[in-house]
């Protein structure tokens, strides 16, 4: 091949194809991290199969940044017209029984006021209730996954950074 002739790629970008497509995709979700003044954090208890409790947040749709997601998602389980903060954990999930390997992403929420408190509304078919978790609550909660997940927001919350995360894992 010489130089004046195209690459395999530059013909399917020529013909209009998308190689991009074709690559792998990962499950992705988005969830929002709530404190109140005493610094507990929000936790959601889902109505359907699941037996643990969760931080509020659900799945990026096709084409939905993780942030929009996580927004939509807020306004559908709490009620709530929250825009995301910083971002606080990446957690990648391997594959496991049933479920495909995925990116979990935190962002931080902030601290809701009493008015927003108050005007909380979560969807009977989606969640049964809501509650402030302090980190031993958020332990026997959450599955533990999802504690470790939740821990390490916090902490990335407090410290100003934002973690990296295998399996809820800083290093695991």
């Amino acid at each position: 091949m010489t130089s004046s002739e195209p690459t395999s790629g530059a013909t399917e970008e020529a013909a209009g194809v998308d190689y991009t497509a074709s690559l792998p995709a990962k499950r992705m979700a988005a969830a929002m991290l709530f404190v109140d003044a005493g610094d507990r954090v929000l936790l959601v208890e889902p109505a359907y199969i699941k037996t643990h409790w969760e931080l509020p947040g659900g799945t990026v749709e096709s084409n939905e940044s993780p942030r929009a997601a996580a927004a939509r998602e807020i306004r559908e389980e709490l009620g709530l017209t929250i825009t995301p903060g910083r971002l606080l954990t990446v957690d990648w999930v391997p594959p496991r029984q049933g479920r495909t390997e995925g990116l979990m992403l935190v962002f931080d929420g902030g601290e809701l006021s009493a008015a927003q408190v108050a005007a909380i509304q979560i969807p009977p078919h989606e969640l049964r209730r809501w509650a402030w978790c302090t980190p031993e609550e958020e332990a026997t909660r959450l599955s533990p996954l999802l504690a470790r997940r939740a821990a390490a927001s916090r902490q990335a919350r407090f410290g100003g950074w934002t973690a990296y995360l295998e399996n809820g894992c800083l290093s695991c």
